[in-house]
C-alpha cells in the first residue's frame, strides 16, 4: 500500500509499506479520507505536536473509512462498517486514566502521531477507537469528527453562558467549528477576527454577527464602534503569540481567554499580571479530545455543526509532501487527503 511516512523535518515520503494485518481486538480500515491538521504541519516543520512523532511513523490522525478485516475476538464490528477513528488510545490503567483525565495517559498511543495513522491506504486500530457513522455522513465529514471532538473539549472549558459575547481569532477549520459551538452554547454575539476575506465570508454564513480584518482594522476600535463593551470569552485559534496577546487585550472583566491554537514549543508571550488582576481574566488551554468523539459524530450527523463548508480541497496522497512544503498554499484552507485516489 501507499503511505506517507515521516522521517524528520521536511522529510515526508510517500512510499510502499506492508498492508497492516489486524491483531486480536483490532480492525483494519481502508482509509477514504484523512484531514490535514495544524499538528501535521508542526510535525513536518520539525516541531512537536501533541506528542513527539518517531521517525518512520505514518502520519494522519483525522481519518475515516470502511472496515475491511477484523482481528480475532472482534464481534462488535464487521467488514463493511463505515467508521471514524478517535486517534488517542488510552491505557485505562495509569493514575491519569483512573482519575478521569485520560488525555494525560502515560502510555497513550496516538494514531498518526506516535504510531501509524491515516495518511495511508489502510490502517489498523483497536475497536476501542472506532465509531460507526451513519450512511448519510460522507467520509470527508466523518474525518472531521476528530477536530470537532477537540473543539468540544475546548468549548466545554470556555464557560460560555446564554447571551454572552464571544470573539474568535482565526476562521480556519478550527475557528469555524468553535464559532458554531459557541453559538450552540448560547452566545448572543459572535465576532470572527480573520484577515482572509473568503474565510470571513464563511464565518458570516455560519453565524458570525461581526467580522473584523485585523490587518486593516483596529480590533478594539471596531468593537467600540459596534457598542461592544465587554467580551466574555475570547478563543484564539491561530497559534501565534501576537494573536494570543491580542486576545488577552480585548478580553473583558471576568473573561475566559482560551489559547486553543497550537504554538511552537518554545514560543513565549508577555503577560502583565496586574492587567489580569484588574479584570480577573482567566487564561486556559485545551489539550486533545478526551471522551468527546461520540458527541462530535452526533453533532455532525445532526447537521448542527457544518464541517463541509470549510473544506477547501481534496488531494491524492502523492501530493501531500508538496502541499506541506508550500507555506502559502497550505494556509488557504482545510485540505482532505484521499488515499488510493
Amino acid at each position: 500500500m501507499k503511505a506517507a511516512v515521516f522521517y524528520g523535518k521536511h522529510d515526508l515520503r510517500v512510499m510502499d509499506q506492508p498492508v497492516p494485518v489486524p491483531g486480536a481486538g483490532q480492525v483494519q480500515i481502508r482509509v477514504h479520507a484523512c484531514g490535514i491538521c495544524g499538528t501535521d504541519i508542526h510535525i513536518f516543520e520539525g516541531d512537536e505536536g501533541a506528542a513527539k512523532s518517531p521517525a518512520g511513523t505514518i502520519l494522519g490522525h483525522e481519518f475515516a473509512g470502511e472496515i475491511t478485516a477484523v482481528g480475532p475476538g472482534v464481534t462488535d464490528y464487521q467488514v463493511g462498517d463505515r467508521v471514524c477513528v478517535d486517534p488517542n488510545e488510552l491505557c485505562g490503567k495509569c493514575d491519569y486514566c483512573r482519575g478521569g483525565i485520560g488525555h494525560y495517559c502515560t502510555a497513550m498511543n496516538g494514531y498518526g502521531t506516535t504510531v501509524n495513522g491515516g495518511f495511508a491506504e489502510y490502517c489498523v486500530v483497536p475497536t476501542s477507537q472506532v465509531y460507526r457513522i451513519p450512511d448519510e455522513m460522507t467520509f470527508d465529514q466523518a474525518a472531521m469528527a476528530e477536530p470537532v471532538a477537540c473543539c468540544i473539549h475546548g468549548i466545554d472549558m470556555c464557560e460560555i453562558h446564554p447571551g454572552d459575547t464571544v470573539a474568535i481569532f482565526g476562521a480556519g477549520m478550527i475557528g469555524l467549528i468553535m464559532l458554531q459551538l459557541a453559538k450552540l452554547s448560547g452566545a448572543a454575539t459572535l465576532i470572527s477576527i480573520e484577515p482572509i476575506a473568503e474565510k470571513r465570508e464563511i464565518a458570516r454564513k455560519l453565524g458570525a454577527d461581526l467580522t473584523i480584518d485585523p490587518f486593516t482594522e483596529n480590533v478594539s476600535e471596531v468593537l467600540k464602534q459596534h457598542g461592544i463593551t465587554r467580551v466574555n470569552t475570547v478563543i484564539e485559534c491561530v497559534g501565534r503569540t501576537g494573536t494570543i496577546q491580542q486576545a488577552i487585550e480585548i478580553a473583558g472583566p471576568k473573561a475566559v481567554v482560551m489559547m486553543f491554537g497550537l504554538t511552537k514549543p518554545d514560543d513565549e508571550i508577555t503577560v502583565k499580571p496586574f492587567e489580569l488582576f484588574k479584570r480577573e481574566v482567566v487564561l486556559k488551554a485545551s489539550y486533545i479530545n478526551p471522551y468527546t468523539q461520540k458527541r462530535a459524530v452526533s453533532l455532525i450527523s445532526s447537521g448542527k455543526v457544518d464541517v463541509s463548508s470549510m473544506i477547501y480541497e481534496t488531494i491524492p496522497l502523492e501530493q501531500l509532501p508538496v502541499l506541506l512544503a508550500d507555506t502559502r498554499k497550505r494556509g488557504l484552507g482545510k485540505y482532505v487527503v484521499k488515499p488510493g485516489v
